[in-house]
């Protein structure tokens, strides 16, 4: 006997019929819809390029930027020279100082020989006294002209005012006769090298004199 129970039939949907209704959204908590699902990605908006004149200015900026720099950089490369060109002149100048202060003694012992002959004994000498000195005097004379090749001179000092940069005032003497202030003894020659005292000279000062005129003041 045949069995009466049939399966549920489902119904079929034809797919040329096109007035079914359409799928729905479903329904998220609360009745909303889900605007993910059903809203489309909206295009990306395009990258704003610069404004000509914006990007002109900052051209010039960068400009006038680099401008200062390679500037800057001359003027610091400018003193750079310069001072390298003093330090070498410098040390053309002064390099021998220190030899040349130890140098001083031989021509001040040089000096002394002449001078321990008197002028009268040195008139009444004989001839080879006489060359014996002439021979000092002519090697002071040429160590002298060698120390003036290497920029050292000696300094004289008598008759001219006193100049504390180069004068060192052992003592005083009283003549009224002699501007006030002025060298008028030499105990020990004072020597330069370039623009600077290499060693000053030991000298006596007038006083009592009149005075060194005073400048006139500019008004």
């Amino acid at each position: 006997m045949a069995d009466d129970r049939s399966e549920p039939k489902i119904p079929m949907t034809d797919p040329k019929n096109t007035d079914h209704e359409p799928a729905r959204a479903p329904h998220t908590e609360g009745g909303a819809h889900d605007s993910s699902l059903t809203s489309e990605a909206s295009p990306q908006s395009p990258i704003g390029e610069p404004e000509p004149f914006t990007e002109l200015e900052n051209l010039y900026a960068e400009n006038a930027g680099l401008k200062d720099k390679v500037l800057r950089t001359l003027a610091e490369m400018e003193n750079l020279r310069r001072r390298t060109e003093r330090e070498v002149s410098e040390a053309k100048t002064y390099g021998v100082t220190s030899f040349a202060r130890d140098m001083l003694t031989f021509a001040d012992n040089l000096r002394r020989a002449v001078d321990s002959v008197p002028a009268a004994e040195r008139e009444a000498a004989s001839a080879a006294l006489k060359t014996f000195v002439e021979g000092i005097e002519l090697t002071e004379r040429d160590f002298l002209s060698r120390l003036t090749r290497h920029g050292v001179k000696k300094i004289e000092p008598q008759g001219h005012k006193f100049d504390p940069n180069m004068h060192e005032a052992l003592f005083e003497v009283p003549d009224p006769s002699v501007v006030a202030g002025t060298v008028v003894q030499v105990v020990e020659s004072g020597y330069a090298i370039g623009e600077r005292c290499l060693r000053p000279a030991k000298v006596g000062v007038a006083r009592g004199g009149p005075k060194a005129a005073a400048s006139e003041t500019v008004n």
